[in-house]
């Protein structure tokens, strides 16, 4: 797919969570191509274009919304940036589309944007009524409402104790099984009181009560965790020897992939111990950083081969994105 153009401003205050630590991750990456996977309003990349005046970046999202925000931001980049709509799985092949083969680096900053959360009708949130889609491209697939149809009561219970880690799942997917049916689950405001219905309104460990259930839901929406699978099998052969990757996750389900993923040390070089947190004072300022944890791997180089590969042919880069 060709870069996206954009054309009417779109301004969003959005604040990049970790942008300090991502920044420090790639400070020598003084040159090459960076693809922010997840590129959303454009944070990371503006931050990582404006630190590293030789990088190039490739931001990639599955929401058409998000591209539009981020193209009006990264605009006075110029040919620095290319925006590309795609999931995870076809970032191998919008890579080649570009001439490119490998990259010097990739940015992952996974889970539900502020985009998404803060605008009703995406109804990612329970914080204000809106349609229960949850979906991070509208553009086609099943809803959340739809998925809860169509799955049987005990299925929706073990979606809901899998993916949010919810131990009243069955009491929680009953409620919103008899709200459906009574006709009473139109808006994200009907689930949460469904979900209010079975567990009652007391939070627990700071959390609003429907958190685990809406987290549930939309990351079988949009296949999150089988994305994020995909992710890191392709970051290897996608990422050049020598090169970095950055995952940003934000609850333990994806965190545990990406450790046991750079855990392969026939393939990476751990760059962080134990996984980077935000301070106190990100905290304060945006408290969506509070749960975002922050890993990242050098690639290693391929192991010696007893026998010389074939030769290569081709340039690897096309004009306009030399260098690696």
């Amino acid at each position: 797919m060709a870069a996206l153009l954009l054309d009417d401003p779109q301004p969003y205050e959005h604040q990049s969570v970790l942008l300090a630590e991502v920044l420090s991750i790639f400070r020598d990456c003084r040159s090459g191509t960076i693809v922010d996977a997840t590129v959303g309003a454009g944070g990371h990349s503006e931050g990582l274009l404006i630190d590293n005046p030789r990088v190039k970046i490739i931001g990639s999202d599955r929401d058409a919304n998000a591209l539009d925000v981020a193209g009006h931001r990264l605009a006075p980049f110029g040919a620095r940036v290319a925006l590309v709509k795609a999931e995870f799985w076809q970032l191998g092949e919008r890579l080649r589309e570009l001439g490119l083969e490998q990259v010097s680096g990739l940015l992952a900053d996974l889970g539900v944007s502020s985009l998404q959360l803060d605008h009703p009708d995406r109804g990612m949130s329970f914080r204000s009524e809106g349609p229960i889609d949850m979906r991070m491209d509208q553009d086609g697939g099943e809803t959340a409402v739809q998925l809860i149809t169509r799955l049987r009561q005990d299925e929706l219970a073990d979606l809901i104790y899998e993916f949010g880690e919810e131990r009243a799942s069955r009491r929680i997917a009953r409620c919103i099984k008899q709200a459906q049916i009574r006709g009473h689950l139109r808006t994200t405001l009907d689930l949460r009181r469904a979900v209010i219905a079975a567990v009652g309104p007391r939070r627990v460990g700071g959390l609003d009560p429907a958190t685990r259930t809406f987290q549930a839901l939309r990351i079988a929406v949009n296949a999150e965790l089988h994305q994020l699978d995909i992710l890191l099998d392709l970051a290897g052969d996608l990422v050049a020897p020598g090169g970095t990757v950055a995952i940003i996750s934000f609850h333990s389900l994806e965190d545990r992939r990406v450790k046991r993923a750079f855990g392969d040390r026939s393939r990476w070089q751990p760059l962080t111990k134990k996984p980077l947190t935000a301070s106190l004072e990100e905290h304060t300022h945006n408290p969506r950083s509070r749960s975002a944890k922050l890993r990242a791997a050098r690639r290693l180089e391929a192991p010696t081969l007893t026998e010389p590969p074939e030769e290569q042919t081709g340039p690897v880069f096309s004009k306009g994105w030399e260098g690696r």
